[in-house]
C-alpha cells in the first residue's frame, strides 16, 4: 500500500514539475518578448528605421538636385524679411535682376549642401532605440521627423555652414547681398542697413526645407500604401 501511495505521489510530483516547467518556459518567453505596439515587436523598430531611411534618401535626392529648392515654392529660400519688405522699392528702381540673382544663388547653395545630411541622418537612425521607436510609432504622422530634428539639427547646422559658405562664395551670394543692402540704404525715407549673417540664414532655411520635405515623406509612408515601397514597410504600416 505504501509503495502504491509513494508511486502515486511521485507521479503527481512529476506531472506538477512538467506543468511548472512549461509555465516557466512560457513566462521566460513572455519576458524576453518585446512589448508590442501595433506591429510585432522588433519588426516595428526595423520598419520605422526603414521608413526613415527611405524618406531621408528621397528627400535628399529631391532637394540635392538642380532646382530642388529653387523650383519648389514650399522650400524655396526667399529674401531675408527685412530686404523683402524693400523689394517693391528696389524693383521699382531697376534692381529686379540683382534680387533674382541673389535669390537663385541662395537656393543653389542649399541644393549643394543637402547631400551632407545623409551621414548624420543615418547615424541618428541607427542609434534609435526600441523605446524611441515605440514612442514614435504612437506619435503623429511626423513624430519620426520631429525626433530626427531634435537629435540632428545642431549637428546639421554645423556641417551645412562651411559648405554653404563655400558655395555662396562660388555664386558670390554675400557680395550680392551687400550690393542689395547698400542699395536699400539709399532708398528715400525707408532705407536702412540690414545686419545679418547670410551664411547662417541660408543654412537654417536649407534645414527648414529639409525637415519639411522629410515630414512630407514620413506622412506619405504612414498614410499612403503606394509609398510603402518595400515588403517590410507594407507589413509594418498596414
Amino acid at each position: 500500500m505504501r509503495k502504491i501511495l509513494f508511486l502515486s505521489f511521485a507521479a503527481a510530483v512529476l506531472i506538477a514539475f512538467n506543468a511548472n516547467a512549461s509555465l516557466l518556459d512560457d513566462l521566460k518567453e513572455m519576458v524576453n518578448t518585446p512589448v508590442q505596439t501595433g506591429p510585432a515587436g522588433g519588426k516595428a523598430e526595423l520598419g520605422l528605421k526603414e521608413a526613415l531611411n527611405v524618406g531621408m534618401k528621397n528627400t535628399i535626392n529631391y532637394l540635392g538636385k538642380k532646382d530642388g529648392y529653387f523650383g519648389n515654392a514650399a522650400v524655396k529660400i526667399l529674401l531675408p524679411e527685412k530686404i523683402r519688405k524693400l523689394e517693391p522699392a528696389l524693383r521699382g528702381i531697376g534692381y529686379g535682376p540683382q534680387i533674382d540673382e541673389f535669390t537663385l544663388s541662395m537656393n543653389r547653395a542649399a541644393e549643394k549642401a543637402a547631400p551632407l545630411a545623409a551621414d548624420i541622418f543615418s547615424t541618428a537612425i541607427s542609434e534609435m532605440t526600441f523605446e524611441d521607436a515605440n514612442k514614435i510609432l504612437r506619435g503623429g504622422n511626423t513624430a519620426a521627423t520631429d525626433y530626427l530634428k531634435n537629435k540632428t539639427y545642431n549637428k546639421l547646422l554645423e556641417k551645412f555652414q562651411p559648405q554653404v559658405r563655400k558655395t555662396m562664395g562660388e555664386y558670390k551670394v554675400t557680395q550680392k547681398f551687400d550690393a542689395l543692402n547698400a542699395k536699400a540704404q539709399k532708398i528715400p525715407l525707408v532705407g536702412q542697413a540690414v545686419n545679418m549673417d547670410v551664411n547662417h540664414y541660408v543654412s537654417s532655411k536649407a534645414l527648414d526645407g529639409l525637415f519639411l520635405m522629410l515630414a512630407k515623406e514620413e506622412t506619405d509612408i504612414r498614410t499612403n500604401p503606394k509609398a510603402r515601397v518595400t515588403d517590410l514597410l507594407k507589413e509594418v504600416f498596414k
